[in-house]
């Protein structure tokens, strides 16, 4: 099943171009979309308990510096990244939700592939999502081109139901169901990257007819922001002077975001092209993250417990 797992990125190609080919039966499944991603979030929820939340309060400068990087870098790239390359409203509005949602669930186990720290990942992913909650909302109407329409309550409220509900049931659940949560806690991840492929699934299917023009436009802009992500969390991390470990957990925690949340929004509120970068992202970013994994694994961290 961990095997499964690690093969996201591939499994996520290989259901786009499913999609691509035979749209039909993605469609149909959009509905679900919404569901699915709550779930998700739940599912993040029940593996949180009381000591995540009271690990913020002892060690408060590194989660801090995490989540003030993650959402001061990622809009601000967002929005550069689509001004550099003239893309068009939608997909530019598609772009700046990427950059303002929180960080991604999967930057936990890059995170410890990578010999960074597993604790101060979760910490930050926690109060990047509960952040997000607000500065989602507020910093997509600050960076949307003035001639789109934002519906920023709209976007908070689908926010609380989609994210602050689920999380926080499922913190509930695993506070007052722990046996139970354990026995289920190991087909957790296969079960979310099922659902997160579904999600990246129908909304390839729905922009599958201008995929052809925008495809490789959308491509590069999301390459090029999750790369600023990343040399910006670990360098952000390098001059505040943290030590390796803490370098690599930013530079995943910046990078790596909640795309299947950009992506439903975009769907929701913009269009099915506002919703592709999203998906595109969804992909990309488990792949680069994967791959710096991989580099980090052989090279112990200088100057951390990892």
């Amino acid at each position: 099943m961990a095997v499964l797992t690690r093969l996201f990125p591939l499994w996520a190609v290989v259901v786009s171009l499913v999609a691509v080919l035979r749209p039909a039966p993605f469609v149909a499944l959009t509905p679900a979309i919404t569901p699915l991603l709550a779930f998700i979030m739940f599912t993040m929820g029940v593996t949180l308990g009381v000591g995540d939340f009271m690990r913020i309060a002892r060690r408060p400068a590194p989660v801090l510096a995490g989540v003030a990087l993650h959402y001061l870098v990622m809009p601000l790239a967002a929005w550069a990244v689509a001004r550099m390359l003239h893309m068009p409203p939608m997909i530019a509005t598609g772009m700046v939700l990427v950059g303002c949602v929180s960080s991604g669930t999967a930057s936990n186990v890059m995170i410890y592939l990578s010999r960074g720290d597993v604790a101060l990942s979760v910490s930050i992913s926690m109060l990047s999502t509960l952040a997000g909650i607000v500065l989602t909302p507020l910093l997509t109407r600050f960076y949307v081109s003035a001639g789109v329409s934002v519906d920023g309550w709209g976007l908070f409220g689908s926010i609380v139901e989609i994210v602050a509900l689920p999380v926080m049931g499922g913190v509930v659940v695993n506070t007052t169901c722990a046996g139970l949560v354990r026995r289920v806690e190991p087909v957790l991840p296969l079960v979310a990257m099922v659902s997160i492929m579904t999600i990246i699934g129908s909304i390839v299917a729905g922009a599958a007819p201008s995929l052809a023009t925008i495809g490789p436009l959308v491509l590069v802009g999301v390459v090029l922001h999750n790369a600023i992500g990343l040399l910006g969390g670990y360098w952000g991390g390098r001059l505040l002077g943290f030590d390796e470990a803490v370098c690599r957990t930013l530079a995943l925690e910046v990078g790596m975001q909640n795309s299947g949340l950009a992506a439903t929004l975009g769907r929701l509120y913009f269009s099915p092209l506002a919703a592709l970068p999203g998906a595109v992202f969804s992909v990309w970013h488990n792949i680069s993250g994967s791959a710096l994994a991989a580099l980090w694994a052989g090279r112990p961290p200088r100057g951390g417990n990892a």
